[in-house]
């Protein structure tokens, strides 16, 4: 018993140091699943009237007005300053999301309508957090942001830095293990594929506010699992850069980017070692 109290006591005397503006994470997981059902509320309820979407709008400013609340001191404007700013954005949002949503739709043969990405295209979901997030990120947020964003990587696998910068239409397919950096920039119209990294070179944290992810321009499509490394990189626009590709270099536009390797086909018989192995 008295190695658990001094236990107990260490622990709240390392509380006491931890700082005291951070919002609470299990806030801000259910405040952003409830923004996403704010903007579509059929996922959860088929029957939604208006004057029931004016209440969770409500709702939601007085949950967003608690997150920032321990931040106060911390934040460059006002958390009513903040809070109008963040939700005049929404209507913005939400038509960017809806043609991301459409660019799906006429791109998957899977896909069978808008509703059916919103509801479980875990790429979709994933961009729907980042639009979200990066609004915040933009209005230098501390925390809140990186919360929404790592909360989308734990139930997609699909982890987006709030603070990339990325255009119109972007579609992610299957998605899990993509890693889009802090300082990546993508351009409109641009196809990503599992597995894909788009990271530094080097991580040190010198590099703190420098460009140290890479550029992709328009109409990029890049397959699975290639990495694209380097804050100086650029994909040029109308380039297609095949799986499981190494860059660190730039290319210029309308380039096919793939990696050569050879693949034998041969008949099992002809060689007598095993070849039902047990890993």
């Amino acid at each position: 018993m008295k190695n658990k109290t001094s236990f107990e006591d260490f622990l709240l005397e390392q509380y006491q140091d931890f700082r005291k503006d951070i919002p609470s994470m299990i806030k801000a997981h259910n405040f952003t699943e409830n923004l996403i059902n704010f903007l579509f509320p059929f996922k959860v309820d088929r029957k939604c009237t208006l004057p029931q979407i004016e209440l969770n709008l409500a709702q939601l400013q007085i949950d967003f007005r608690d997150l920032l609340g321990p931040q106060e001191n911390t934040l460059e404007k006002s958390i009513s300053e903040i809070t109008k700013d963040f939700f005049d954005q929404i209507p913005l949002i939400y038509r960017e999301l809806m043609k991301d949503a459409r660019h799906f739709l006429n791109f998957d043969p899977a896909a069978r309508s808008v509703e059916s990405v919103i509801l479980y295209y875990p790429g979709f979901y994933a961009i729907t957090i980042y639009r979200l997030a990066h609004a915040l990120y933009q209005q230098k947020v501390p925390f809140l942001p990186r919360m929404m964003s790592e909360y989308a990587h734990s139930k997609t696998g699909i982890e987006i830095h709030p603070g990339a910068q990325i255009g119109e239409n972007l579609f992610i397919d299957h998605g899990t293990g993509i890693v889009i950096g802090e300082t990546a920039v993508i351009g409109n119209n641009v196809k990503i594929y599992q597995g894909v990294t788009l990271g530094a070179i080097m991580v040190e944290k010198s590099m703190r506010g420098t460009k140290r992810h890479p550029s992709i321009e328009d109409n990029v499509i890049i397959y699975s699992g290639t990495s694209i490394l380097g804050g100086d990189t650029v994909i040029g626009h109308d380039t297609v850069v095949g799986g499981n590709v190494w860059l660190t270099k730039s290319v210029p536009p309308y380039s096919v980017v793939y990696h050569e390797s050879t693949t034998v086909v041969r008949d099992s018989k002809m060689k007598p070692e095993p070849i039902n192995f047990v890993i």
